[in-house]
């Protein structure tokens, strides 16, 4: 065998353009091909069985394969299998003269992220949900697999993308279809913005109007929140509880976890608008609120009260229920104290509890929900403003206002996801031409998220192994529909999961030009899956918008 060694995976992108790239990869001598047809059948070894149904799944669906199941493993063509001396998402890919594949993973989830590879490995067909050409037995020929072995396992445990289905809401098959792109990428964590100011999008049954006023808003802000156009068009939309369920077991069987986010204490006015006693109703007439049309930073905020506290335990009560992730997101970002400053019940609080100011009140209010959290088996974990008046002891952090807020939690102990707005928003432009249809943020290039790197070098050692992981951040304020949500993700996403996923060298050390060759392949299977992604030579015709608004606003927050 000769060895084609992937430092910081330099040098095999010719050989293999899988993404994100394995860590190691042997050609085998003779040379040779391993055809899947008709008649291949697939062994899957206890364990292995939801890896299996996949396969059948897609292959069969792309190329018209049955993938019969084989009663023995010899006779298999394609053979999966766990090997408990590797990582639980580690996995081995071995395609050989014995005219077989073999897929042996550390766990469940790695057979699972081999299969991905092997998908890639059959060809940008392989991503069709039909047949588009046929061989003689009249079934589609995928491509053959060359005689290799593949190793490879991630670096980070937390590999993720958050989705903001709030300001503009994504009906359930759209949110299956990104879990599927999700998974294609190897990335195995969603984060479900669920509420916000503009919009409730979950069920909660024993606070219905959370839905029935929650979810709708009578029109919406035009792009950039300093535009003076508006869509008269009411939006709205929720997920049942039997849709979250589903999209909760969609998710669990492409080993991806959801993390289900309840923004609180700000980011609330959706919810005090079918509620008015949420909010601070000595200071403000709650019930004239309406769901927020626009977007930005607003000015109402929960009441720090036991009457409000008890509401929010009942809706957690029914989302840990959907839930089981360990994490659950409860924001803590934007949160403006002015109301709390002028509510006497605030100040009465604040008094109460010996608390220094409205800072240690939101913290206040953190570590009440980090305690119900933790007694129920789960952890909370919120944006890094939560670090704002002493961090709740069993809290994890979201960095999203750069690198600081990481690596202060990380230094103090506590795990970090680190997910800066400067490098991994998806919802910021991808070029500062005329083209960008709506020009948001900063420009952040495909090379640029390429270039991420999510541990920043003042963490020790020690220090670095509280960063959990990375994950990119898509608000969803100017992306109207799935198109533009794609327009904005892709390719990028493609980057940050190469970032995520393997072990890269120093960011000025990376082969953009090798990952750019890798991806020529890659855009075939997004066509294939119908992403209507940013091309390399800039915008598609049908996707510039003659009169752009909004204007190009640096360092803008998530919530332009």
């Amino acid at each position: 065998m000769s060895r084609a060694g992937l430092m910081g995976v330099m040098g095999v992108t010719d050989q293999i353009p899988v993404i994100p790239a394995p860590a190691t990869v042997e050609r085998s001598s003779p040379e040779g091909f391993v055809r899947l047809d008709a008649a291949a059948t697939v062994h899957a070894a206890p364990g292995t069985e939801g890896t299996a149904r996949w396969l059948r799944g897609v292959l069969g669906a792309a190329f018209g394969l049955p993938l019969d199941p084989a009663g023995r493993a010899e006779d298999a063509v394609v053979r999966l299998a766990l090997d408990a001396s590797l990582a639980a998402e580690a996995y081995r890919l071995d395609i050989g003269p014995d005219a077989a594949v073999h897929l042996t993973g550390g766990g469940p989830a790695g057979v699972f992220w081999g299969a991905q590879t092997l998908r890639q490995l059959l060809g940008p067909e392989a991503f069709r949900s039909a047949p588009v050409t046929a061989g003689p037995t009249g079934l589609a020929e995928p491509a053959g697999l060359a005689y290799q072995r593949i190793e490879d396992a991630p670096r980070f445990g937390w590999r993720g993308m958050m989705l903001d289905v709030a300001r503009h809401f994504m009906p359930k098959n759209d949110v299956l279809r990104y879990l599927d792109l999700l998974a294609a990428h190897k990335l195995n964590v969603f984060h479900f913005h669920l509420t916000d100011d503009q919009g409730w999008r979950i069920e909660i049954k024993r606070h219905p109007r959370l839905t029935e006023v929650g979810s709708w808003r009578p029109r919406s802000k035009w792009g950039h929140r300093a535009s003076e156009s508006w869509n008269d068009t009411p939006h709205g939309g929720f997920y049942t509880q039997d849709d979250i369920r589903e999209i909760v077991a969609h998710a669990h069987a492409r080993h991806i976890t959801v993390v289900p986010e309840i923004d609180i204490p700000g980011h609330s006015q959706a919810a005090i608008a079918a509620y008015p006693e949420l909010g601070n109703t000595d200071v403000v007439d709650t019930s004239a609120l309406g769901v927020w049309d626009t977007w930005g930073i607003n000015p109402n905020i929960l009441a720090p009260s036991d009457r409000v506290l008890r509401f929010y335990e009942e809706v957690f009560e029914e989302v840990l229920a959907l839930f089981p992730s360990q994490f659950v997101h409860i924001g803590g970002d934007e949160a403006p104290k002015d109301q709390w400053k002028r509510s006497p019940a605030a100040q009465a609080r604040i008094e109460e509890l010996g608390l220094a100011d409205e800072d240690e009140l939101q913290s206040w209010f953190v570590r009440h929900f980090d305690t119900w959290l933790t007694e129920r088996g789960r952890r909370l974990i919120g944006w890094d403003e939560i670090l704002e008046g002493g961090l709740a002891p069993g809290a994890a952090v979201s960095s999203w206002r750069g690198y600081q807020g990481g690596i202060a939690a990380a230094k103090a102990g506590h795990d970090v996801v680190m997910c800066p707005e400067q490098q991994v928003y998806l919802d910021h432009r991808q070029h500062d031409g005329p083209d960008e249809p709506m020009p948001i943020g900063y420009v952040r290039t495909l090379e640029d998220v390429y270039r991420f790197e999510p541990v920043p070098p003042e963490l020790s050692a020690d220090e670095a192994r509280h960063v959990l992981g990375t994950q990119a951040n898509v608000w969803t304020e100017v992306m109207e529909n799935r198109a533009r949500v794609d327009y904005q993700v892709f390719p990028r996403l493609a980057a940050f999961a190469e970032v995520a996923w393997s072990s890269l060298p120093a960011p000025a050390e990376r082969d953009f030009a090798a990952f750019a060759s890798r991806m020529t392949a890659h855009y075939a299977r997004l066509d294939a899956l119908g992403v209507d992604y940013r091309p390399p030579t800039g915008p598609r015709p049908e996707q510039r918008r003659p009169g752009v608004i909004g204007r190009p606003i640096e360092g803008s927050p998530p919530n332009v």
